[in-house]
This record gives C-alpha cells, structure tokens and sequence, in this order.
C-alpha cells in the first residue's frame, strides 16, 4: 500500500510516519510519500528513519497540478497541513478528485461543517473522508462513543483534554504544537452544544475546576474552538438518546497558560491581522512565530528536561436500565521512552492509527468524523500497543 502525507516533514507528519514505519504496522505498507515544502525537514528525517519506503516529494500544496500528482495512486492521502494555513478545503477536494481516501488531523473545527456537508458527494464518489482524527479531535471523539455505548439514554458528555509538565520549570516556551493553533484556543470564541443546540462562547469561557490525580492536580479548564463538539452530539446513537449537553475544555500546563494568556493579552490573539512596521507589512504570527524559534534555539541548552503527562477523557451523564448513571472514560498518556523522538506521540500516533483502521477493513464511502467511523474495541487496542493507558468507570 501506498500511504501520501502532505505536510509530511512537520512535526504532526514526521510522527505520523515514525509510527506507520514500526513495528506496530497492521497494513503492509511498501510507500511511504512524504511531501512537503522543506526538503531539509524531509531529508533528515529520511536519515534518521533509515527505511527504504520513504519517498520524498517537494510541494507546493498551492499548486493545483503538483498537489494532484502528489495524491495521485495513493492508497490513502493523510493531510498534516496546520488547518489555519487554509488549504484543507483544496487538498480534501484533491482526494476526491484522485479517488484516493483522505484522513486530516482536524483541529479547531474550521473546516468541518463545510466538510461534513460533502458526505453525499464522498459517498457517490466512493470515497471515505475521515475528518479531525489525531488525539483531539480524533481518539477524543472515540472515547466519547466509548461513554455513549455504555448509556441508554444521554443527558450530557463532557470531554476535557489535559497536560501538566514534570520537571524543573523551564525559563523559555516551548509551544505544543502550532503556535497558530494555541492562539485560537484563547482568542477565538467556540460553538458548544447545550440546551439541546449549538451556541457561540466567548473566548477562555466557561471555566471549571476540577481536582484530578497527581500530577496534574487542581486544573482550571476552559472552553476552546474544537471539532468534537460539532460532531459528536449530532451522531448516531448519541442524538436519538436525547442528548442536552456536549462541551470540550482545555487545560494546558499552569505556567504555560500564563504565557498564552499573556500574549492574548497583548493582541497576539488577531494574528493574522498585518501589522505595518517601517513600511513593511507583516502578520504578527509570523513575528511570534520567529521569535519563538529563534528563542528556542538561541537558549536550546537552557531548556530543562520535563516529562509531559495527558489525560484525555469524557464525562457521560444519563441512564442505564432505568437508573441514573455516570460513565467515565479517560485516555492517560505518562512519559515512555517510546515517545522521545516525537514531538507530540499522541496526535501522531493516532494519525497513523486512523489511516491503518481505515485500510484494513472494509471502507464506508462518505465523509465522517471519528465516532461515526471507527469501532471503539479496536481503536482502544491500537491505543493499549502504544502504551496509552485506559479506564472505563460506570456509577
């Protein structure tokens, strides 16, 4: 099989292609095309890898014919493009027009009711979109099918994402991911479900204390622009068990929060708005961005080694044979030295568990978020090989 990664030499895709070259591989995979616009980023990870299979592309994903060649006699197109880049609209129509089955790590939920609307067209087509499918939005949509198959009848789910960090504090930030994508976490407003229908939330709203085990200990979550919540109480078999409520919330390391606060603060928050220095144009997320880089790197040694902690879960409220029942399920990710040469293992590595689940079974044409498409007791066995810990609670 042949697998494309676009944006496949970025952090996400670089992941994405460690997991589907190891051992851990379900398909047999004879191709691996990674394309991106930085052949130095391609390069070194061709080294470092070492594997026959990779195939490095440069692309122009601007460019309609090279982008099209690059999809071209796929087995599956998996798109690590950062959503806010703007282009996930034209590379999912790419796959259409290639036939080829398309898997994107989603986000901030841009893009997905534009390309929930496509499913008849995918469907017609024969081709199978499976929309938001890292860690969150992705395994998190899972975990929050997991909640609902335990319920007969649905009041509320609520999904929370959490990370703390272990270790000496560290006097330089370090982003989790794209900077771009922290920013409208904080600064952009987010449509959550409650009343039985969505509604539009301020930016950092909707703060909730919740006391969790060591090491994230008393966290401060708060609602954030996500995928999961508009797909996830529109599903079958959580819709027509009456759900009311659905909400995601964030939590990011205590410190680390501070900072994104602060840089909200001082207007980072509209980073796409140009700003006019010395006659120059520029977007202030270009600035930060090289900022951070070069803050990064300038104080590489100052850096202090942290171990990350996640804990990814949902919280289901409703009834069971009649009686009032709460279901948890949670997703806990502690350090491994599995994870050390990943920048962020767990979207990664569910971007290569989605796309092997997609080719290894039957496909379903139509374009679908994560709990409408994967089976929770295989997805979870994908996640326990990678050492994600899971638990399952029904009170």
């Amino acid at each position: 099989m042949i697998i494309t990664l676009l944006g496949g030499a970025g952090y996400m895709g670089a992941g994405i292609v460690r997991d589907l070259v190891s051992d851990r591989a379900i398909i047999d995979i004879t191709r691996v095309r990674v394309c991106d616009a930085s052949r130095e980023k391609m390069q070194a990870l061709a080294d470092d890898l070492g594997d026959p299979r990779i195939e490095l592309v440069d692309l122009d994903v601007a460019t309609p014919d090279a982008l099209q060649a690059a999809i071209a006699g796929s087995n599956i197109c998996i798109n690590c493009v950062p959503t806010l880049l703007g282009y996930q609209m034209r590379i999912f129509e790419a796959a259409l027009a290639a036939r080829v089955p398309y898997v994107d790590l989603g986000g901030l939920g841009t893009y997905t009711v534009k390309q929930m609307a496509e499913h008849e067209r995918f469907r017609a087509a024969g081709v199978t979109a499976v929309i938001g499918a890292g860690a969150d939005p992705g395994m998190s949509n899972v975990i929050c099918r997991a909640v609902a198959d335990e319920l007969d009848a649905i009041d509320s789910i609520r999904l929370y994402w959490a990370a703390e960090l272990v270790g000496a504090e560290n006097p330089v930030l370090v982003p989790p991911y794209s900077v771009s994508t922290v920013l409208a976490e904080y600064a952009h407003e987010s449509t959550q479900f409650y009343d039985g229908r969505h509604v539009t939330c301020p930016p950092m709203s909707g703060r909730e204390f919740l006391d969790l085990p060591e090491p994230w200990g008393r966290c401060e979550f708060m609602h954030s622009p996500h995928s999961e919540q508009l797909t996830v109480p529109l599903a079958d078999g959580i819709r027509d068990k009456g759900i009311k409520e659905f909400s995601w919330k964030l939590h990011l390391p205590h410190r680390e929060h501070e900072a994104w606060v602060g840089l909200v603060k001082a207007g980072f928050g509209d980073f796409d708005r140009p700003v006019e220095i010395g006659g120059q144009t520029i977007r202030p997320l270009d600035v930060l961005n090289k900022v951070i880089e070069r803050n990064m790197r300038e104080n590489a040694e100052a850096i202090p080694e942290q171990d990350s902690h996640e804990i990814h879960f949902a919280i289901g409220k409703g009834r069971k044979d009649g009686r009032e029942t709460t279901v948890t399920v949670e997703v806990i990710v502690k350090p491994d030295p599995l994870y050390k040469p990943y920048v962020d293992a767990c979207t990664s590595m569910n971007g290569s568990i989605a796309a092997q689940l997609i080719l290894s079974q039957p496909m379903r044409p139509g374009v679908f978020a994560p709990e409408a498409y994967f089976d929770v007791p295989t997805y979870f066995r994908e996640l326990e090989k990678r050492r994600f810990t899971i638990a399952k609670r029904v009170e």
